[in-house]
This record gives structure tokens, C-alpha cells and sequence, in this order.
């Protein structure tokens, strides 16, 4: 007489164990023809949430104010791409060139951040909180603002979030400020960051240039004030370029021979011409 298996080893001992010993995720809740997200049925939220909506409840366990998901929006799409010349893209265009799959470009892109591309964010949040502890001891946003600079100034250091290869004003860093000021989402870190910046304006001289907030900086600031632990800063870089690693490494494989050199500063940009968005798009 034969008997059937009752299942592996593992899936007895797991069905075993007492409710204390199974471990738990707050995320997400699978059971037949249902997908739970925080609690919402996934298909409810399918055209009722945007993107950003969603990324914000699946991170932050509870659904955004408007005002909140209209500036996690604007931040996702404030990092979308820039160029061919950071290293990420490069990353994923290298590999593109070898005929690898679209999924090996991204991944390598992915890797490609780091400390000085992607990173500054979580490092700026952390710098920031520095001069609100400091504000907490009794300095005023002035004072605080003047110490935290003094610091990477003894130390020879650009502040994080301050400067950029290519802009002397970051218009994405700009428009993100002006957004959080219109929908009343401006809080303690960014008013810091404004005032940092006016007291890096003393040290044109000793950094040899001025150094404005740049987008990781603004991003660093909105997320810290909407309540981002420090490594989700930097997932939010994460999630809002990963659509330009995508679009570079098909364009690598679609348009460019095989096994080419990529020297980005011979590229030339052969898109469309600078247009406007189409009206009712704010």
C-alpha cells in the first residue's frame, strides 16, 4: 500500500509551528482572488491611486494626503533621467552594448549608485538632522545652519545635497521648493537647507564655486519633513530613476551596434526640441 506525500520536511515543520514562532511582514496579504496592500484591495487602488499614492502607502503603511501625493509625484519624477553621462546610465548602456538582457543593463545600472550619485540623499537627511538637534540645544536656525556649514568647512568637505557637476541652479531642486511651499508640505529640514545654502554663499571662495542645493538635497529635505527614515531617501532615488535606466539600455540595444567603446562626451542629442506640456497639466 503506497501512501501520498504529505509534503516536504519543511513545509510539515513550518505548518508545525505555534503562531509566536512564524515570523510576520506588515505588507502585503495574499489569500485566494485577493491582494491586500497595507489592508486596500490592490484592485480598488488600480485607477484610484496614482503611483506615487501607492509607493508612499506600500513604504509608509498609510495612504497620503493629496497635497503629500502630489509632492511624492513631483519627487519621483524630478530624478527620472538625466543624461547619458551619470555613472548608473553608463553602467547600464556598458552592458547593453555586450547583448545582455534588458534586466542585467538595469541591474547594473542599480549597482552604479553610490555615496557620491543616488547617495547624497540619505547622507543630507542625516546632515540636516544634525543642525536640528543642534536647534533643539537652543541655536537658532541662523546659528545651526552656520554650524553644520563651519564643520564641512574645517573639514574641507562639500555639504551633501550642495553643488552639482553641471547646474550653477538646479531647476529641479527649485520647482521642487516652490511646490512644497504651495502645498503647505515645507517643514523644518527644508527651512534649514534654505537658510544652509544662504550661509554657504560666505565660502564661494574657499570651495572655488557656489554651491546651490541640487536635487538630492531637495529631495533629501521634502522627504525628511513627509517623515522618510533615512534609507528610504534613497530609495525614492532608486524608484524615480529606474524608468531612465530602462529607456537607455533599450536605446543601447535598439539603436547602437554591438560591443561599441561609449564615450559620453560623444554622444549628440537627436530628440525633440523643447515643447510645452499640453494645457490642464499643472
Amino acid at each position: 500500500m503506497t501512501h501520498r506525500n504529505s509534503g516536504s520536511a519543511t513545509e510539515r515543520r513550518t505548518q508545525e509551528r505555534s503562531p509566536s514562532e512564524r515570523w510576520r511582514s506588515s505588507l502585503t496579504e495574499i489569500a485566494p482572488n485577493t491582494i491586500l496592500i497595507r489592508g486596500y484591495p490592490l484592485d480598488e487602488a488600480m485607477g484610484r491611486l496614482g503611483f506615487a499614492e501607492a509607493v508612499y502607502l506600500l513604504l509608509m503603511g498609510e495612504l497620503p494626503t493629496p497635497a503629500i501625493g502630489r509632492m511624492l509625484n513631483a519627487v519621483l519624477v524630478s530624478s527620472i533621467d538625466h543624461g547619458v553621462t551619470p555613472p548608473s546610465t553608463l553602467a547600464a548602456r556598458n552592458v547593453a552594448t555586450s547583448g545582455a538582457p534588458l534586466k542585467d543593463c538595469v541591474a547594473a545600472g542599480i549597482l552604479a549608485f553610490g555615496p557620491h550619485h543616488g547617495g547624497d540623499i540619505e547622507s543630507c537627511m542625516r546632515f540636516l538632522d544634525s543642525g536640528l538637534t543642534k536647534m533643539r540645544g537652543g541655536l537658532t536656525v541662523q546659528q545651526a545652519a552656520d554650524a553644520i556649514v563651519g564643520e564641512c568647512v574645517a573639514e574641507n568637505e562639500v555639504p551633501p545635497g550642495f553643488g552639482h557637476r553641471l547646474h550653477t541652479r538646479d531647476p529641479r531642486a527649485a520647482r521642487l521648493f516652490q511646490m512644497a511651499l504651495e502645498l503647505e508640505v515645507e517643514g523644518e529640514h527644508v527651512r534649514l537647507i534654505r537658510v544652509t545654502e544662504r550661509s554657504l554663499d560666505a565660502y564661494k571662495d574657499h570651495f572655488g564655486r557656489a554651491l546651490p542645493v541640487n536635487v538630492d538635497g531637495a529631495i533629501a529635505a521634502i522627504c525628511a519633513d513627509l517623515g522618510f527614515a533615512y534609507e528610504l531617501g534613497n530609495a525614492i532615488f532608486l524608484i524615480s530613476r529606474l524608468p531612465g535606466l530602462i529607456a537607455h539600455a533599450h536605446e543601447e540595444r535598439t539603436r547602437q551596434s554591438p560591443m561599441r567603446q561609449i564615450d559620453p562626451k560623444d554622444h549628440d542629442y537627436d530628440g525633440a526640441g523643447r515643447r510645452r506640456l499640453p494645457e490642464g497639466r499643472k
